[in-house]
Parts: structure tokens; C-alpha cells; sequence
């Protein structure tokens, strides 16, 4: 962190659902707990997102197909051009899927090492990842107690924080600080 020619990113991969997520709330005990509705359905909308520790600064893809290597190949193509305006080594925290190891973008990784590298969570742990606060702080802020009849409404909700998240960031940076 501390290395003014590396910028570290935390990268991660969610899918928000359509029928939302809850959260607790208190119902004095005279009154009768309330029904919440949600879309009889299981569809889904699937983003990567990345956030520079540093400043907070926040990317995101929506994935219209699955997550796989040539998505992430896309994905992490995108992280090394913010290099190009920073002039920093890009070096990026995510987790042991698959497809981060593919074989179909290895040969790029090592041509670019020098530009871009990843750094591998141990398997089976998430909470170390600081990203999965970021998906945290979407679901409380975006989803929780809502209903969406279509899952574009879910789509417009988490955009539209995604997008007031593109510029640097405290919020995201206080709430992804390593240090």
C-alpha cells in the first residue's frame, strides 16, 4: 500500500437477485409481523468489480453471459488500461476460480506482468477479500426491503450506485482500508 508505483485493486465477482435480500427490523409485539413480497423467480444479474484501495476509485462490468475465463480476460484487460493513466503497477487481489488461473489468458498475464499482476487468496476465504464489503454495502443500500418486479429495476438501483462510485472514493476507501 505504501508503494507509491503500485496501485492494489481488490477484484471480485457477485450476482444480485432479483428478489432482493432482507434485513432485520424491529415490529413492536402488538403488531403483526408484515408480509414482504418478493418475484416469484430466480434471475439474476452478474457483475465484476474492482476497487483500488488506495482511493477507493470503483470499477464494474456487468456480465451479460457467465463468469469464465474469456469474460475475466475482458475484465482484467480493462484494469490495466487504468495503468496507463496512473503509470503504477496494477496488482490485483482476487480469489482462486478457475478461470483466474485459465489458460486462455496466462501467455497475456505473463507478457504483462511487469504492468499487471494477481494475487491469489488462500482457497475458502472470502472475508479477506476487501470487495466483499463493497457487495455488503450495494445489497444494505440498494436491495434490502425492496421489491422489483423486473430485474432491470434491480439493474438501474445497483448502476446507479456503481456509477457515483467511479470517482474516487472515501467511502469505499475507508471501507475497504487495509492499513
Amino acid at each position: 500500500m505504501e508503494n507509491a508505483t503500485v496501485d492494489l485493486w481488490a477484484t471480485d465477482e457477485v450476482h444480485f437477485q432479483q428478489h432482493g435480500s432482507r434485513c432485520q427490523m424491529w415490529i413492536p409485539p402488538e403488531t403483526k409481523d408484515p408480509i414482504l413480497l418478493h418475484a416469484p423467480t430466480r434471475r439474476s444479474v452478474g457483475y465484476f468489480g474492482a476497487v483500488r484501495l488506495r482511493d477507493g476509485k470503483f470499477l464494474f462490468c456487468r456480465e451479460t453471459g457467465k463468469f469464465n475465463g474469456a469474460s475475466f480476460f475482458a475484465f482484467i484487460k480493462t484494469l490495466r488500461r487504468s495503468r496507463i493513466r496512473t503509470g503504477r503497477r496494477v496488482v490485483v487481489i482476487t480469489n482462486n476460480a478457475k478461470y483466474h488461473h485459465a489458460l486462455l489468458h496466462r501467455p497475456w498475464r505473463e507478457e504483462h506482468i511487469l504492468d499487471l499482476a494477481l494475487d491469489y487468496l488462500p482457497p475458502y476465504s472470502p472475508d479477506l477479500n476487501p470487495i466483499e464489503r463493497v457487495w455488503k454495502l450495494t445489497r444494505r443500500l440498494c436491495l434490502h426491503n425492496r421489491y422489483f418486479n423486473q430485474l432491470e429495476a434491480v439493474i438501474d438501483s445497483v448502476e446507479a450506485e456503481f456509477f457515483r462510485w467511479t470517482i474516487h472514493n472515501e467511502t469505499l476507501r475507508k471501507l475497504c482500508a487495509i492499513t
